[in-house]
């Protein structure tokens, strides 16, 4: 099987396997067994490094993303109430200086759900296409995304809350998010009606913040209190059918999160601070099958793996403007 085809069967749910899905490639084999022999005399040295780097780096990506995600929104919210018409609406469906922009996960229930497609509604999906098909796809859920933010702050408490051991991660299919996405896509064409938009963390949040608090925010608070005390990012990594639109996108775009395997030292590091471990998978030692490997469609271009990397294995890459290693 191909890495492309492995990487999109992974985002639709299929757990990482040990058998590579391709050929090694004759470098990445000579690499492999290279480390592997020298692994071991390097191993105190490597992790006190690792220690060293992780209570000094600064995070800059992450710095980036969050000042990113917080002034987008805040645009929503200052045109509104100061009517100045920049950007109009909520991320479900706005106007940006008067250009029409659609979600597009909101417009596939839009259309199912209606069955007619406006002018108005396919040129807002089409420009909206466009843009995460060139900033990455799922880049929309990490740099855009106002619960994505908050619900980083619940994995924070989460994760502390297991340090002390007062609670457990529970671990869901993640096939569940497949399925969710094929009943919520059923229910918009059965019913007539949007029944994912009444229940979206995303929409209810992007309202909320420009038009008022509601009732709908206690489903919100129901999801953070099953993220802090059950299972780590519950709604991102198993339900969510916007993640696994923009995921569809992903395929395709040329920004992609690169993973270079010559000077990576398999700590793990990156698959811990990780959303979406399994796209890191190549990162365990001895399962990349090139050199460079390109992380699937499931990867949100945080850029939370590119901060933690202390050898600058992972690294952004846009194909035809950036070199690889």
């Amino acid at each position: 099987m191909k890495i492309g085809r492995y990487c999109v069967n992974i985002m639709l749910g299929q757990s990482p396997v040990k058998t590579l899905p391709e050929k090694i490639s004759p470098e990445a084999q000579e690499l492999h067994e290279r480390k592997k022999e020298s692994g071991e005399l390097d191993k105190f040295k490597i992790r006190e490094a690792h220690q060293i780097y992780r209570d000094n780096h600064k995070k800059k990506w992450k710095r980036r993303r969050w000042t990113t995600l917080v002034l987008i929104n805040l645009l929503f919210v200052f045109s509104y109430a100061l009517d100045i018409q920049v950007l109009e609406g909520a991320l479900t469906a706005s106007r940006f200086l008067g250009f029409h922009m659609a979600d597009l996960n909101s417009a596939l229930q839009v259309v199912l759900a209606f069955k007619v497609v406006v002018i108005n509604l396919l040129i807002g999906t089409v420009t909206v296409l466009i843009i995460w098909l060139l900033l990455g796809g799922r880049a929309f859920c990490s740099w855009v995304c106002p619960y994505h933010l908050i619900s980083e702050f619940a994995e924070m408490i989460h994760l502390k809350l297991i340090e002390k051991k007062i609670i457990k991660n529970h671990i869901f299919n993640r096939k569940a998010r497949l399925y969710l996405y094929i009943i919520f896509a059923l229910l918009a064409l059965v019913t007539g009606y949007t029944v994912f938009e009444t229940i979206s963390p995303t929409g209810i949040l992007s309202r909320a913040l420009i038009y008022g608090p509601t009732v709908a925010l206690l489903w919100v608070l129901f999801l953070l209190t099953v993220e802090i005390f059950y299972s780590r990012r519950a709604w991102c990594r198993y339900a969510c059918p916007i993640g696994l639109t923009y995921g569809f996108v992903g395929i395709f775009s040329p920004l992609k999160i690169n993973y270079n395997v010559d000077a990576c030292h398999h700590e793990g590091d990156c698959r811990k601070v990780c959303l979406v471990p399994h796209v890191l998978e190549w990162t365990i030692k001895g399962r990349a099958p090139k050199i460079n490997v390109e992380l699937g469609p499931d990867c949100t271009r945080c850029g939370m793996c590119v901060d933690v990397c202390p050898t600058d294995s992972l690294s952004y890459h846009f194909k035809g403007l950036s070199k690889k290693k």
